[in-house]
């Protein structure tokens, strides 16, 4: 059952997080000629893929280190509050040639995906079989769904909440099995009720704080 909920965590955070970076994908290839274009998301993808995984399982033996899955666990609770309050920008210059754009499109999705990095890696707590067949399941439905999920989350914000709060989640957990600190989590009561907290924490300062930011830029 924990493997389980692990592998949907996971791809609740490749979704929710990744969904961008398959539209850097589109955008990096739009210059080019349609049949070109196919094999450079293909050719791109996969080239991302990879270095997705490496970057991933070399992240999961990092947070083996005494400290570092303390210090993981408060940048993913980072992540998870930036991403209820964070305007996306896709601003992506397109390619001209075929091998320029699948250069294009590794580079940054090696760039924007270190969030999805920690936050997969957490969730996959040590699992290397975790991050491969979370990855598997969720890099062609973000490549090929992507515009459909990204409107999905435009027209339903929930889905947002749903992932910010999974992200919590994974952060709270991340803290809670610390070897530094997790004596003082011995007592269930003590260990869940800090895994809530935090993801109320989160998800009710988030949204305190987009509200603000919808205020300010109605005044404006």
């Amino acid at each position: 059952m924990e493997f389980f909920t692990a592998l949907l965590s996971i791809v609740i955070i490749d979704l929710v997080l990744a969904g961008d970076n398959a539209i850097v994908i589109g955008l990096a290839a739009r210059n080019l000629p349609k049949d070109k274009q196919k094999q450079v998301i293909i050719w791109g993808t996969l080239g991302a893929v990879v270095i997705r995984v490496l970057a991933t399982l070399a992240v999961v033996w990092l947070l083996k280190i005494p400290g570092l899955l303390l210090i993981g666990g408060i940048i993913l609770t980072w992540i998870a509050f930036k991403l209820l309050i964070e305007e996306k920008d896709h601003d992506v210059k397109a390619a001209d040639s075929m091998w320029a754009a699948i250069r294009t499109i590794i580079i940054a999705d090696a760039v924007m995906g270190l969030d999805n990095v920690l936050a997969v890696a957490g969730a996959a707590h040590g699992d290397f079989l975790l991050v491969v067949l979370g990855l598997i399941i969720s890099v062609p439905i973000v490549v090929w769904g992507s515009t459909v999920f990204l409107k999905l989350m435009d027209k339903y914000p929930w889905i947002i909440y749903i992932g910010s709060g999974v992200l919590a989640f994974t952060a709270a957990k991340m803290i809670v099995d610390e070897k530094l600190i997790k004596a003082y989590f011995e007592e269930p009561s003590i260990k869940y009720g800090f895994i809530i907290l935090l993801i109320a924490a989160v998800l009710l300062l988030g949204r305190w704080f987009k509200q603000r930011q919808s205020k300010a830029g109605a005044q404006s």
